[in-house]
């Protein structure tokens, strides 16, 4: 039997603790360390930053970290794999190599790519395909201290040092299926630990303040163990890495390049403080399909926000809006998007000037620079003494400034080379799944029994439930879990789709639709189109739904009195 493979992680996003690769390689035992460094937004930053700058594309604070800590992964054998090599993984891994003999370190460093997909889409500013881990298993089993990749999938950081490891081939579904789910628990650190938590109130606020990112004991048969090193902050339990299973994911299929996992089997249990088991995952073969990345400038986004303070909230942002409206209209190109939103955050007989004041917020964009700047800043600006009583606003506008565009394609399994690309130069071509299976949905499992009438208070649905929001794409998703079997058999019941619909205003015109996964006592809810063109877009005022769980569980619902 192969001994478990401990494998941590140091990044959750580009800008994450700088100090976690310190932290993780200092704080205990590790084999591997890997860190995510990209996500939807970042691909489009690095694009930009490859406009200004052909050599640029990966993620440069990756590289600063390892100046600090590569003696320190050599000294204890620790191996790196990360995909900080986001636009450009062979200019990352020629400046860790020029790194490494600056500092004297003997490292071998290799690198996956593949994944450039801008030759198939010449109008996007970045378009990658999200490759699997076996790239990045020929670099390790070819002795690699140090892998960068480009665009893998997240959990894929994970699956790679597994395959590897244990020997694991393609079609061993099960084993990578277990090494996926865990691979998404870490992908964004300290969410498995603490961080971001509904139930962040049950624990000590000193031990939250400052949470230690996750790692995972593998076992060969694809089980794993989540915890954290140990003396570190925040707390590892049941909820904690269900909240992380269930964040940015569907429905009970959860695909890869290499296997499909499905959720409806994993089973979570408590192994321990600060250590929980994840077993029972089951696997399929993977879509035969690979998601491309598409990202593109959509134009140019500008804003103002108008404070409203006292009496007539509602007339003042009637006279001003029109104000706005006569004035966009007259100018020389209105806007081709104008949209309006006024946010009510006004007391009656208010005790500060900001608590008796409301918001206008107007947004405009437009493919032209000059249609969202000087036109909405000169119209805003002329109105200072011209509108309402109490006039001001939160900032002046700008310029505008470009925003972008997300859009997801699909491409045949086979459409991407895919190479690991070792230290001595020599090119290992990645073959891709050779059996694949449609990704259709899973029939809907039963409901649970309902909880016998009884009397019912109402409450805000986070007493008794917790949740978790992400991003992705156009759309958002959110996941609520139960933390008991009688909370659960309310919970399913009694949170339908509509009902969702009912509590979240914002998405009663677009599709929601819910999936069951009784094993985590959960209910994943799709909220179609809610973020327009995707995170870049700022379609809306949480733009990456990360607060939109939390929405929901201020909204009161009819709770049986035996759940409170």
């Amino acid at each position: 039997m192969t001994a478990p493979l401990r494998t941590g992680n140091a990044s959750g996003f580009y800008g994450d603790r700088f100090d976690a690769l310190r932290e993780m390689l200092t704080g205990g035992e590790l084999d591997v360390l890997t860190g995510d460094y990209l996500a939807e937004l970042t691909m489009l930053i690095l694009g930009r930053d490859r406009l200004k700058d052909p050599t640029a594309g990966y993620a440069r604070t990756f590289l600063r970290q390892l100046e600090e800590c590569l003696g320190l992964a050599h000294e204890r054998s620790v191996r790196i794999v990360t995909n900080a090599g986001g636009l450009n993984p062979a200019g990352l891994a020629d400046a860790v190599r020029e790194l490494a003999d600056r500092l004297g370190i003997p490292v071998r460093v290799a690198h996956v790519e593949g994944d450039d997909l801008r030759a198939r889409y010449p109008d996007s500013l970045a378009a990658h395909a999200y490759l699997g881990g076996f790239g990045i298993a020929a670099c390790l089993r070819e002795s690699a201290d140090v892998v960068v990749t480009g665009r893998v999938t997240d959990a894929a950081l994970v699956t790679g040092p597994a395959a590897a490891h244990f020997g694991w081939e393609p079609g061993e579904y099960d084993r990578l299926a277990g090494a996926l789910v865990a691979g998404h628990v870490l992908e964004c650190g300290t969410q498995a630990t603490g961080g971001n938590y509904a139930f962040f109130t049950d624990h000590a606020p000193e031990r939250l303040r400052h949470p230690g990112f996750p790692l995972a004991e593998l076992h060969e048969d694809g089980t794993s163990v989540i915890t954290k090193h140990p003396g570190t902050g925040g707390v590892v339990d049941v909820g904690t890495v269900t909240a992380q299973l269930l964040y940015e994911t569907g429905g009970a299929r959860y695909a890869g390049p290499d296997v499909t996992a499905r959720l409806d089997t994993v089973r979570l249990r408590q192994d321990g403080p600060d250590r929980v088991r994840i077993e029972g995952v089951r696997g399929e073969a993977p879509p035969p399909t690979l998601k491309v990345g598409l990202n593109r400038l959509g134009g140019f986004r500008n804003e103002v926000t108008f404070v409203l303070t006292g009496l007539d909230i509602e007339r003042k942002a009637g006279l001003v809006r029109q104000q706005m409206e006569d004035a966009l209209s007259a100018a020389k190109s209105r806007p081709s998007e104008v949209r309006w939103d006024l946010v009510r955050t006004d007391r009656p007989d208010a005790g500060t000037e900001e608590t008796a004041s409301a918001l206008l917020r107007l947004v405009v964009r437009d493919r032209d620079q000059e249609a969202v700047g000087r036109a909405l800043s000169a119209a805003a600006v002329e109105l200072a003494l011209a509108s309402y009583p109490g006039f001001h606003v939160s900032a002046p506008p700008g310029k505008g400034a470009p925003y972008g565009v997300f859009e997801a394609a699909y491409v045949p399994q086979d459409a991407v080379d895919h190479v690991a690309v070792l230290h001595d130069g020599r090119r290992i071509p990645v073959s891709p799944a050779q059996d694949t299976l449609v990704l259709d949905d899973v029939p809907e499992p039963p409901l649970p029994e309902p909880l016998p009438p009884g009397p019912t208070r109402r409450a805000p649905l986070g007493l008794v439930a917790g949740a978790r929001s992400g991003d992705k794409g156009k759309n958002a998703n959110v996941g609520v879990w139960a933390r008991t079997e009688d909370a659960w058999r309310w919970l399913a019941h009694e949170l339908t789709a509509d009902r969702f619909q009912q509590l979240i205003p914002e998405s009663r015109q677009l599709t929601v639709v819910r999936h069951l996964l009784p094993n985590l006592r959960a209910l994943n809810f799709v909220v179609e189109g809610i973020l327009g063109a995707g995170v870049a877009a700022q379609h809306r005022f949480d733009p990456q739904a990360k607060a939109l769980g939390e929405w929901l569980r201020s909204r009161h619902l009819d709770i049986p009195e035996v759940l409170l």
